[in-house]
């Protein structure tokens, strides 16, 4: 099934065991499958929102930059390709710390007030990281992890607080499900909106769900025929093989595991899956070249939108609380109802990179915001080279509030030095159109209203008004 559902930052990700011996180079990204699960209300007036938008993005320009690549290595001895400068791949903020994880595995803390690398999140010199995820429920940092020593086979977890961190003391965490084997194809996923942990053991065919808050199990499910998971708030929806004609569906409550409705979808024979994926009480299935399918699971009623409307996209992220869903499909971004109808096409918004994952976009938490890496406009190429810009759009109306581009990042002079007055000899100062070219990654802090972009030299810069 080729269609991903992504989420905003900070909500569920995935994290899926390699299916083959770990090799530098390998690719973090695409194992990383990100789901959106974001269940918050965005009930403001729109013209007041829009406003207020445009006003938290005027005059953001570049202010800092952090490097992530340590040509020492931070401990001895260490993995030779942890000593790479390789692109950034993940950024988190929590609790004015930053957190960049490079495409090496090597992850790195900065503090954003003495705007200094704090320390290095890999406690061991074998540690290979593969994803990061704040636990906003217990102020925490969860790592997941491959070993060395474990021929980089299974994924460990470790939780980290972030008081620890800030203090300089990542050792001070300590080790997640440590009695599952997740190695490949198991995976752990983290589920911020129902506040639960899916982890599966692919070696005795086992499904388990944990509480966020607190690393208990609370039940496990067991059954080889099950061929995906998929979490939306409150339920989980329980993808069987396929028989001949029909796909075995479950509903499940996402709290104790019990049956809420077991039924069979029919498909037509000999077409693969495009995707199935289920939305609250809608399920849509979309086949290869045949109609995108509605289900309400509730009363069964079917509602089908023509595949020349709607083409199978690569992406999706779910807007739960406005009833809409996001699609990504060469580039450009689109938002759709369910009843199959188109309501928004972006203006001005080509996302820069081919691959849509959520490492270049963000979508904010009231639901009305999302920030991408785009391509610039084409006025401006000839000024801006292979720079791109970062774009603020509205998602209910498609207009572009706000963007950074080169004329509109540049710092005031003296505006850019660290704040603490010394130089960095490792510190590289890049020019605005050298920090919004060939950016890998994009978070936007909420709370201090900045955005942080990474790219693939390893650097991470801030972007703040």
């Amino acid at each position: 099934m080729e269609g991903r559902r992504l989420s905003a930052p900070c909500s569920n990700r995935r994290v899926l065991a390699n299916k083959k011996r770990f090799r530098p180079g390998d690719g973090f990204v695409n194992s990383v499958k990100k789901l959106q699960r974001r269940e918050i209300s965005s009930k403001r007036h729109r013209a007041l929102t829009i406003t207020n938008a445009q006003e938290r993005f005027r005059n953001m320009r570049l202010m800092e930059e952090y490097d992530t690549h340590d040509p020492k290595g931070h401990c001895s001895p260490v993995l030779p390709f942890l000593m790479k400068r390789t692109k950034v791949i993940e950024i988190v903020a929590a609790r004015d710390i930053v957190f960049a994880l490079a495409h090496s595995g090597v992850c790195a803390a900065f503090s954003r007030e003495t705007n200094k690398r704090i320390c290095f999140l890999n406690v061991s010199p074998d540690e290979v990281i593969r994803s990061l995820f704040y636990n906003k429920n217990n102020d925490s940092l969860i790592t997941v992890s491959v070993y060395a020593s474990d021929n980089f086979s299974s994924l460990k977890c470790r939780s980290t607080r972030i008081e620890y961190i800030r203090r300089g003391k990542p050792d001070a965490g300590f080790a997640l499900f440590e009695s599952e084997s997740l190695k490949w194809p198991g995976f752990v996923e983290f589920d911020d909106v129902n506040g639960k942990v899916l982890t599966y053991s692919a070696q005795d065919s086992i499904y388990k769900v944990f509480d966020l808050k607190n690393y208990t199990m609370l039940y496990s499910i067991s059954d080889k025929h099950v061929q995906e998971i998929k979490i939306s708030p409150g339920i989980m929806l329980l993808i069987f093989d396929r028989a001949s004609g029909h796909v075995p569906l479950k509903i499940l409550s996402i709290e104790d595991g019990t049956v809420l409705k077991s039924f069979n979808h029919l498909l037509h024979r000999n077409k693969k899956v495009d995707f199935i994926e289920q939305f609250n009480e809608k399920l849509l299935v979309k086949q290869e070249n045949e109609n995108l399918q509605i289900l309400d699971v509730r009363n069964a009623e079917l509602m089908e939108v023509s595949s020349t409307e709607f083409m199978t996209p690569s992406a999706f992220i779910f807007l739960y609380e406005n009833q809409l869903f996001l699609t990504f499909r060469n580039r450009t971004v689109a938002v759709w109802n369910f009843r199959g109808e188109l309501v928004t096409s972006f203006e001005d918004h080509l996302l820069w990179h081919p691959d849509c994952n959520t490492n270049n976009i963000y979508i904010t938490s009231d639901q009305d915001l999302i920030i991408s890496y785009c391509n610039a406009d084409s006025e401006d190429h000839w000024m801006e080279g292979s720079a791109g810009s970062i774009n603020i759009s509205n998602i209910l109306t498609g207009k572009c509030l706000a963007k950074i581009n080169v004329t509109s990042g540049s710092p005031k002079i003296d505006e850019c030095s660290s704040s603490a007055g010394q130089k960095d000899p490792y510190r590289v100062r890049s020019t605005v159109a050298e920090a919004l070219e060939n950016i890998t990654a994009l978070f936007y802090d909420e709370e201090r209203n900045e955005i942080y972009t990474g790219n693939r030299h390893g650097l991470v810069h801030v972007w703040s008004n």
